[in-house]
């Protein structure tokens, strides 16, 4: 087993991590690093760990953590609905993270240490700054609070954000993001359509459209063309809310880019390699192609 100085594996080595969330099955995270790793030469295993075929809630969290630190994984990605839960059984905290209140990413050192990051904002600030480099972002709607939502704020507070508006079905875990992000305020759900009349652009960032939670959260009506809208969700890729927005002329970013540079910054992490970003977003074309 060969280490670098800071402790993580290169070359050769044996790397081995997991996705830890709910309905996680269509996930194309663990093909995207396993063929990462191999193309790095790497014995790279990614294994999904679903709490659903577990039997488990976002509450035993710690349990799969602990499972996971005795069974030698390297790290951790973590979604929906472990993001915020997880907290309490790390040991550190990027600064990142910290700010976030959500990790999406755990480094396992060798010496036991649970580290937690957070790559769901850097991969959507890249994303956003390559699929609509001119979106403008004075007065921008974050559609869900929770774990992606706090990524997605924080992103956008990092690219220039003049205003933020944080929209929830729980006004409460609204009013908590806003409050810990600078210029946004909180409204409820009920005000959506009275947000978006002044707002530049739109970003989803709860589960509704993938594979278990079908639909649009935003009425069709409330899509003006002026807006842009971006999505968090990328499986599928196209949404009803990406295919409802593109049909009706407003500019539309899918999800797939924050996956790929999300995942791109957690293989950094987990391997201390860097990972080629054009190959992975190679990667990622073809196996969507390729999915049901």
């Amino acid at each position: 087993m060969v280490r670098s100085p800071n402790g993580t594996l290169v070359g050769t080595s044996r790397v081995l991590v997991g996705l830890v969330g709910s309905g996680i099955g269509p996930s194309l995270t663990p093909a995207l690093h396993e063929r990462e790793g191999d193309a790095q030469g790497m014995r790279y295993l990614y294994q999904r760990l679903d709490l659903d075929v577990l039997g488990l809630g976002a509450g035993d969290v710690g349990r799969v953590l602990d499972a996971a630190r005795l069974a030698g994984f390297r790290g951790l990605n973590l979604t929906h609905p472990v993001k915020q839960t997880v907290l309490p059984h790390l040991d550190t905290l990027s600064p990142d993270a910290e700010a976030l209140g959500a990790v999406n990413t755990i480094v396992l050192g060798p010496d036991g240490i649970a580290a937690g990051d957070n790559t769901d904002w850097s991969g959507f600030a890249t994303s956003l700054r390559r699929g609509l480099p001119d979106a403008a972002l004075g007065h921008v709607v974050v559609l869900g609070a929770g774990g992606a939502g706090a990524a997605v704020a924080h992103a956008l507070v990092r690219l220039g954000a003049g205003r933020l508006t944080v929209v929830d079905a729980d006004p409460s875990r609204a009013a908590a993001l806003a409050r810990a992000v600078p210029a946004a305020s909180a409204v409820p759900a009920s005000a959506l359509a009275a947000a978006l009349a002044d707002a530049d652009g739109l970003v989803h960032a709860t589960p509704t459209g993938m594979a278990g939670h079908p639909g649009s959260p935003v009425p069709a009506e409330l899509l003006d063309p002026r807006l842009w809208v971006a999505d968090v969700v990328y499986r599928p890729l196209e949404t009803e809310l990406v295919r409802t927005a593109r049909a009706r002329g407003l500019r539309v970013l899918d999800g797939g880019g924050m996956a790929v540079f999300q995942a791109i910054d957690a293989f950094r992490l987990f391997t201390g390699v860097e990972p080629d970003a054009d190959r992975m977003l190679g990667h990622f074309t073809e196996l969507v192609a390729a999915s049901p």
